[in-house]
């Protein structure tokens, strides 16, 4: 016999709590992503592309359902196999993938031990042809290759994780670039935890460029990277396909050699034996020794408040842009910054929690997926007053709203809360969604 878990409130004797409300649901907002989801096909290219090595195939719930679920599960935020359990019957996640229960927590728990560096390619082709479709409902005309690794953090005995000494933490160095402009996630790769900022970076950015080059043209890239990806090779990557780089270099004595003129002059043309704060730019050309030719070397001289020295910011670039310019071209790759923690904190990037090396980097693959997905839905179908939120925002205002499921005899009715704040937005985002071309 059913007994009912039911408590009564202290605040009010008369007000009773229990977990007995039937088919309802706290994320009918997963509706508004599910119709995304149809005009631009990323479900069906999973299906088209999935192929997981199982030599067992037939299960109720096939692989690529598996994987599709975990995605909408990361828009949610239920990143834990585990909360697969408790949405077994939910009842809009049911509906959009087209079953009466989903896969628990057992059942994603074998696809994760199946994974492999086959799976992670083909999902790797998933996101680039998820990425095509994108360009051709919005084409960018500007590309800022934002460049960074990052720490993700591992316990136990995954395979390639290592201590970091610049993280001080053990786990996994990814490399990943973003698209500074908009925040996609064009790329990410695992690595393991004590490889040098730039391994292997050139293999990496090469075919994101060649792939640009062919699918928009008419495109403007830049690389933007800080000092760790300070390399020859990657200058002469993005000289040979006519790609804008500023990246920052180590201040070391040689270039502090080659701006003490300028210094020089501004202590002469200035009054500078004060504690304000002072800040001047200038470039020159310079040639490192491992460098096969001399290139532009911008550099910002700063005197902070308070002090009576200059600290020094180098820069190099193949730009034309004014000095000052450049360094505020630079200074901007701090949002990448926020890319990085959005995909942490929003997306469980960090969560690599699986014994095998490869089967993390089918899951960073699908975490992508997953956070671009959003990101893809944030820019192109969101209202103005609501596109520039973060996932935190957007699951507050538009996912978690609470709705009642009605089944008739040829329909199914969601009866969303009727105090939702945000039913503007909603309807508003779904006109939108309905407006866009069908790419699937």
């Amino acid at each position: 016999m059913h007994s009912v878990n039911e408590q009564t409130m202290h605040f009010n004797k008369s007000v009773k709590v229990n977990f007995e409300g039937g088919n309802l649901t706290s994320d009918a907002g997963w509706l508004l992503y599910k119709e995304f989801d149809e005009k631009i096909g990323l479900s069906q290219a999973i299906t088209d592309h999935l192929n997981v090595n199982d030599p067992n195939r037939h299960h109720i719930h096939f692989n690529d359902d598996v994987i599709i679920q975990k995605i909408y599960q990361h828009i949610a935020g239920y990143h834990a196999d585990d909360h697969a359990d408790e949405l077994r019957h939910e009842p809009v996640l049911t509906t959009i993938l087209g079953k009466e229960v989903l896969a628990s927590q057992p059942t994603i728990s074998r696809l994760n031990q199946k994974l492999d560096k086959e799976t992670m390619k083909q999902l790797q082709s998933v996101h680039s042809l998820m990425q095509k479709r994108v360009d051709i409902i919005q084409p960018k005309e500007n590309i800022m290759m934002d460049l960074d690794s990052t720490n993700l953090a591992a316990y136990g005995e995954q395979h390639g994780s290592a201590f970091n000494t610049h993280y001080q933490a053990q786990g996994y160095h990814p490399l990943m670039m973003f698209d500074g402009l908009t925040g996609d996630c064009l790329k990410a790769e695992l690595r393991a935890g004590h490889v040098y900022t730039s391994r292997q970076v050139v293999r990496f950015v090469g075919p994101e460029i060649k792939r640009y080059r062919k699918q928009s043209p008419w495109a403007t890239l830049c690389i933007r990277g800080d000092s760790g990806f300070a390399i020859p090779a990657l200058y002469q990557l993005a000289e040979t396909h006519d790609v804008h780089y500023v990246i920052r270099l180590k201040a070391n004595n040689v270039l502090k050699q080659k701006a003490q003129p300028f210094e020089d002059e501004l202590w002469k043309q200035f009054d500078l034996n004060t504690t304000e704060a002072k800040v001047f730019y200038t470039s020159f050309d310079y040639q490192a020794r491992a460098w096969d030719k001399p290139r532009r070397v911008v550099v910002k001289m700063e005197k902070p408040e308070g002090e009576l020295f200059f600290t020094y910011t180098f820069i190099v670039t193949n730009m034309g842009l004014s000095p000052k310019n450049i360094v505020k071209l630079y200074a901007n790759r701090g949002t990448m910054e926020n890319f990085i923690k959005e995909a942490k904190n929003g997306f469980a990037f960090d969560q690599m929690s699986s014994p095998s090396f490869y089967s993390n980097a089918t899951k960073l693959q699908l975490m992508v997926l997953a956070y671009n997905f959003n990101n893809w839905f944030r820019r192109l179908c969101l209202p103005r007053t609501m596109n520039k939120n973060r996932i935190d925002n957007i699951r507050l205002k538009l996912l978690k709203i609470a709705g009642k499921l009605v089944r008739s005899g040829r329909y199914l009715t969601f009866k969303l809360c009727s105090s939702c704040l945000y039913q503007k937005a909603y309807w508003q985002t779904l006109r939108t969604i309905h407006h866009l071309p069908r790419l699937g």
